[in-house]
Order: C-alpha cells, then structure tokens, then sequence
C-alpha cells in the first residue's frame, strides 16, 4: 500500500471528514455525515483504493 495522497488533497479529506463527523453528530445532517469516516481515514493514511483503481496520485513523493 504505497502513497497515493499529496499535501492539499490530504488536507481537504480530513478537513471535509472532520465536518461531516460534527454534523452527524450534532444531528444536522443525520446518519450519512459518517461517510465523513471515509475521507478523514484516506487523508489520515494517505492512500485511497478510489486513487489506485483509476491510476490517479496526487502524492508527489515516490
């Protein structure tokens, strides 16, 4: 499992995954905030199955 995820696009997945925890906490959204588990735990680990699937890295190290 290498590296598939760069800097900003790390940033964003856990920024967006960390938003849609709260709201699905807080009750705003209701139970499909926690698909904001997905992206927080793909930016915490830096790699997405999506990414190797179509052959995409926006990771800069090799």
């Amino acid at each position: 499992m290498s590296r598939n995820i760069g800097g900003i696009d790390k940033i964003l997945r856990i920024l967006v995954g960390i938003v849609l925890i709260v709201l699905a906490l807080t009750g705003t959204i209701g139970v499909w905030g926690w698909i904001g588990v997905l992206p927080l735990a793909t930016g915490l680990f830096n790699y997405c199955p999506a990414y190797k699937l179509f052959g995409l890295n926006t990771c800069k190290i090799k």
